[in-house]
């Protein structure tokens, strides 16, 4: 009897393990950004994306099942939620995802700073503070995190000598900043929302 191509020795041991490695990146890369919306607040993403998530993780193990006897299906799953953790956290690191609440702690006179960030459009808060020098000055800023760079360049260029922290931030009610500073030419561009919470 002739045999299926799905029974062949190229199907078993080359086109399958590489297809269930492919799988298992496209999951674990969805459950990365999964997480990232969860816990920036982004509700209707994580669902959405969790659906297709565990789509394509059935298909993966399914296949798994049918060839329990072969060894490289499970070095081929293995090596595909590796790879695909690093490039969930390099995709979504490139997306942007959500806000980040940045504090700069200064000694130095922070108008010039303060300034800037109003006409770059980013609103802020700041209060007098006391250090172990002496007094300082604290300035909170709720930003996309998308713009953070730009604004910590900002900060190394106005108070080289300021120090500054940022953190997640899973909702707000109302900020200020600017609008997003993709180009429609970005391949992005699209999924520019995704750094607004809905």
């Amino acid at each position: 009897m002739e045999q299926s191509f799905t029974q062949t020795s190229l199907f078993v041991w080359v086109i399958l393990p590489l297809l269930i490695f492919l799988a298992r990146v496209i999951d674990v890369t969805l459950q990365t950004i999964r997480i990232a919306a969860i816990s920036r607040g982004i509700r209707w993403l994580a669902p959405l994306v969790g659906f297709f998530e565990v789509l394509i993780w059935l298909l993966a193990i399914s296949q798994i099942m049918k060839t329990i006897s072969h060894p490289v299906a499970y070095i081929a799953y293995a090596a595909g939620f590796s790879t695909g953790t690093i490039i969930g956290q390099s995709l979504e690191r490139r997306l942007s995802l959500g806000t980040v609440l940045l504090r700069i702690i200064t000694c130095s006179p922070s108008q010039e700073l303060r300034q800037r960030l109003r006409e770059l459009n980013f609103g802020f808060t700041s209060v007098p503070g006391q250090g172990a020098a002496g007094p300082v000055e604290i300035i909170f800023t709720v930003i996309r995190r998308q713009h953070l760079q730009k604004v910590q360049a900002l900060v190394r260029e106005i108070q080289p000598d300021a120090f500054y922290s940022f953190e997640e931030v899973a909702g707000t009610r109302e900020t200020v900043y600017p609008l997003p500073i993709r180009s429609a030419r970005d391949p992005f561009h699209p999924l520019r929302f995704f750094s607004m919470r809905k």
